[in-house]
């Protein structure tokens, strides 16, 4: 049976979304009697200055942590100079690793780096997949980085969809994601559609009422607007932030966030700055905690900006359809997430920018228990269907043949 080597910036004991996605499929192969090895860096994605073991075996996985710098997220040249050492170290340890007829699985963080896998599978003999979280540079682009927008733009995207067409599959998230990657000359026949995953046994359904953490942060009589895991630059905050300054003055709504990212700093401090009292942040929780912070929550936002369709799909929804809480989605009316909420009858959305259209959405479902019942139900079943962790890792054993 051939090996197969993972290679991210972040692994386990990281609870970074491309962490833990990972980690559930490493682990799981190897508990199949796979031959696994993982080449990531030392780091924890909130905490870039981590060292962790550069070498350990854990759960049959057999873990290469290469040295990185170690700036963060919080700048872009910092940011830049943590890719570029990974991508050093990383084609070295790649190239010492990787043997004729290994399957190496490079993901999108950092951006690009299935370039340099496919060059190592080249030269190695082995076989590549591409497991992308996003499109790189088309999101940079769209965040309105100059450079990426002109020449230079171009010609990375060129580099990326060499090493799309060198591997044997490329695995997207969603059906928007996949017609991107089509249209950049990839057969359809290399493109496989494997949406991320969460837990079903571990995150289920429970009545808020019966939740500790409710009471343990102060909100056991308050309706709750959650937001979980990362709000960074490919998401929109500025509706969030109208709807609660329009609801200041409503002492029953809250909206919690739980979790990091550039805007959520920046959602704090403005509302700090404007005095609204009726927003909650919370850092990330652990992984094991999933089950109590996504079912606090009366319903759940998910939020994209339109230009992100197709170039990103919100992972965390799937966390949100298991515990069975409603979504509110705010972004395009016709984007994917906007299609499977509307489809299932799991939510409401919401075009950016439309306060009123938020803030009436949180009122009339905070007044209609019934039929926000009915939606987290329709979530769960939802769920069940299409974003079990069960259905993601049996597809990616057909992908990777083993």
């Amino acid at each position: 049976m051939s090996r197969v080597v993972f290679v991210n910036r972040y692994f386990y004991p990281d609870h970074s979304a491309t962490s833990q996605m990972l980690s559930d499929l490493a682990f799981h192969l190897a508990q199949a009697g796979v031959e696994v090895h993982v080449v990531t860096s030392r780091q924890r994605y909130e905490a870039p200055s981590a060292e962790l073991s550069a070498e350990e075996r854990m759960g049959g996985v057999a873990v290469h942590r290469v040295w990185t710098a170690c700036f963060g997220r919080d700048h872009l040249v910092g940011r830049s100079f943590d890719y570029l050492t990974f991508y050093l170290t990383a084609a070295w340890r790649l190239l010492w690793l990787v043997r004729s007829g290994d399957r190496v699985v490079a993901k999108t963080d950092p951006p690009l780096i299935s370039v340099l896998a496919a060059a190592v599978v080249r030269w190695r003999g082995a076989h590549l997949t591409n497991w992308l979280q996003d499109l790189f540079p088309e999101v940079g682009a769209a965040l309105g980085i100059k450079v990426l927008q002109g020449l230079p733009g171009r010609l990375l995207r060129g580099l990326r969809n060499a090493s799309l067409r060198v591997a044997e599959c490329n695995v997207v998230l969603g059906e928007g994601m996949a017609r991107r990657v089509a249209g950049e000359g990839i057969v359809p026949a290399r493109i496989a559609v494997i949406p991320n995953w969460s837990d079903g046994d571990a995150i289920e359904p429970m009545l808020p009422a019966d939740n500790p953490l409710r009471q343990a942060w102060g909100l056991s009589d308050r309706f709750v607007v959650g937001y979980s895991g990362n709000l960074g630059r490919a998401h929109e905050y500025a509706t969030v932030l109208g709807a609660a300054e329009r609801l200041r003055d409503d002492p029953e709504v809250v909206f919690l966030f739980i979790g990091g990212g550039t805007h959520r700093d920046r959602l704090q401090r403005e509302a700090a700055a404007r005095g609204l009292r009726n927003l909650q942040f919370r850092p990330y929780q652990p992984r094991d905690e999933l089950r109590l912070t996504l079912t606090l929550p009366d319903l759940h936002l998910v939020v994209l900006r339109p230009e992100m369709e197709g170039l990103i799909v919100p992972s965390k929804f799937s966390g949100v359809a298991a515990a069975g809480r409603p979504t509110l989605f705010i972004g395009a009316q016709d984007g994917e997430i906007a299609r499977i909420v509307g489809e299932a009858r799991a939510g409401e959305v919401v075009a950016p920018g439309d306060l009123e259209g938020l803030v009436c959405a949180i009122r009339r479902l905070r007044q209609d228990g019934a039929t926000r019942e009915c939606m987290g139900r329709n979530a769960r079943r939802l769920f069940d269907a299409r974003f079990r962790r069960p259905l993601a890792l049996a597809a990616w054993e057909r992908v990777l043949g083993v």
